[in-house]
């Protein structure tokens, strides 16, 4: 099973957006849910926003309003679209299905300065 591959993280200042990218490979994309997780400084990898193949979303409290989970299923790709960051959303996003696999990528850093 190939690793997912997130992208578009960065250093944004408070109030600001960013959009998060990840490839999955096909055949997983195809019949899996697919989530955002994060992982803060020191804290554990929490679920933070997942997508259903039919598209159905679904968003941790603390995100709904502010982030948006979507996926084009034509390039296996899942999307997350970041506005009003806070610096508390400072954590590495991965990607992964839901519920997650065993087969984790990098993921990519957020930053959020206040």
């Amino acid at each position: 099973q190939v690793q997912p591959v997130e992208s578009g993280g960065g250093l944004v200042q408070a109030g600001g957006s960013l959009r998060l990218s990840c490839a999955l490979s096909e055949p997983i994309f195809g019949r899996y849910d697919v989530a955002w997780y994060r992982q803060p400084p020191g804290k554990q990898r929490d679920l933070s926003a997942r997508v259903t193949s039919g598209g159905i979303t679904n968003y941790a409290d603390s995100l709904k309003g502010r982030f948006t989970i979507s996926r084009d299923n034509a390039k296996n790709t899942v999307y997350l679209q970041m506005n009003s960051l806070k610096p508390e959303d400072t954590a590495v996003y991965y990607c992964n299905t839901y519920p997650p696999s065993p087969h984790w990528g990098q993921g990519t850093q957020v930053t959020v300065s206040s």
